[in-house]
């Protein structure tokens, strides 16, 4: 398959034999990018206008929050934890110490804490993407996104970092709104056929010549059902140097990935992907599932965390980027406030933390308090549903904007759409 993400060579204005070879194993959601312009027939042209957009980070297993973003440092032991807690540049705030890079930018992040979300207790983020609690019901944002805000420049409005899980699907919106994803496998058994002669490959032209003369075998291997002017457009979008440029890494300096750190494959990625115009960019970064080791795993992961983050951030407000990118980062649910015997924390749903930057919201801020275990909140929390709201207002899409489902049904972005108002 063609890996837009791993080993890397710079791009050239033509595409080589070895990218041809394996262009037509590129996927979403299983599809074949022919297919997925096949099934975008008919879709309104993209505004000229730049467009707005987000990152989502999902800290996959649920990331302690006590000992991250909601410090107790007054509880007992087993509460508080090994952890203590640090200044940020803004008065008041305090966070891990294990986040000193993020302390130095307070002033351009707000944090949400004592987020109530799903009581299923398993590792989907179908909630903080879709906001709603139950799986497989509702389309994620990205795909409400590719709905309601189709491209017509050769960039894909929603690119997965990762193969979408369970319960954060296209759903009623159809395979065309799924994630782009730049790793996928795609259709195995499309293949050129024997009688093109390699030395015509490197003629892009050509190459759509060579398409239509794919094996008839298609068919009966559950491919395309024809070769038709989608495959032509599939390949021009590969091809597209707008397209080409922001999947490749090679064109940062060796500098920019040490400054990201462990990390910096999916966050730079992630920088470029917006700073060229896609709408929405998910991430699935590390392991937070601890119900064992807390205290060891969050020690190892927290650190590089905080120098990707930092470091995406930052890059936003040096290119200006701030009003037009909005970054969230969170995990599915937070962890038990008691520490167990094996030294972890279990899920817990009643309470978490968000981190937001850009989006032009209102930064240097905490939002929300919980009580002194940092097990729910005070007052009426907020749900992922009302920080999904904030985003959809960010992105110009009003949540009350309604979607037919599989019966025709019309179905609202959000139900509970009221945003984080201290944003």
């Amino acid at each position: 398959m063609l890996t837009i993400l791993g080993p890397r060579r710079p791009c050239r204005s033509g595409v080589s034999r070895r990218e041809v070879l394996k262009v037509g194993a590129l996927a979403l959601g299983g599809l074949s990018l022919a297919d997925v312009l096949r099934l975008r027939a008919g879709a309104a042209s993209a505004a000229s206008v730049r467009q707005k957009s987000v990152i989502m980070i999902w800290l996959r297993g649920g990331p302690s929050h006590i000992d991250s973003y909601d410090m107790k440092p007054l509880a007992p032991l087993e509460i508080r934890g090994e952890f203590q807690p640090i200044a940020t540049n803004v008065p008041g705030i305090e966070i891990c110490e294990h986040l000193p890079l993020q302390a130095g930018i307070m002033d351009k992040l707000a944090i949400v804490r004592g987020i109530q979300s799903n009581d299923l207790g398993d590792h989907t983020p179908h909630y903080i993407s879709t906001g709603f609690p139950d799986r497989d019901k509702r389309p994620s944002l990205g795909s409400i996104v590719s709905k309601l805000l189709p491209r017509s420049d050769g960039l894909p409005p929603y690119v997965s970092e990762y193969r979408p899980e369970r319960g954060e699907g296209y759903t009623y919106l159809g395979p065309a709104h799924g994630a782009f994803v730049p790793q996928g496998e795609g259709l195995e058994n499309l293949r050129l056929s024997r009688d093109v002669p390699l030395g015509r490959l490197d003629d892009r032209r050509a190459l759509l010549g060579g398409l239509d003369r794919l094996q008839r075998g298609l068919d009966r291997g559950g491919g395309l059902s024809a070769i038709d002017d989608f495959s032509a457009q599939a390949f021009e979008m590969i091809a597209h140097a707008k397209a080409r440029e922001a999947f490749d890494l090679d064109r940062e300096p060796p500098e920019a990935r040490t400054r990201y750190g462990r990390f910096w494959q999916s966050f730079l990625m992630a920088r470029r992907l917006v700073e060229a115009g896609v709408n929405v960019v998910t991430l699935k970064i590390g392991d937070w599932d601890t119900h064992e080791h807390n205290f060891r795993d969050m020690r190892d992961q927290l650190p590089p965390l905080d120098q990707a983050f930092h470091a995406l951030v930052t890059d936003l407000y040096d290119r200006g980027l701030q009003d037009d990118v909005a970054v969230v980062m969170w995990g599915e649910f937070g962890r038990a406030p008691r520490i167990s015997q094996i030294a972890g924390r279990d899920h817990w749903p009643e309470a978490g933390a968000a981190v937001i930057a850009g989006g032009g919201f209102q930064a240097g801020q905490a939002i929300g308090e919980t009580d002194a275990q940092a097990g729910r909140a005070k007052g009426t929390p907020y749900t992922p549903s009302n920080v999904l709201a904030s985003v959809y207002r960010h992105l110009g899409i009003d949540p009350a904007t309604t979607l037919p489902d599989h019966n025709n049904r019309p179905m609202h972005v959000l139900d509970d759409r009221q945003p984080v108002r201290e944003l």
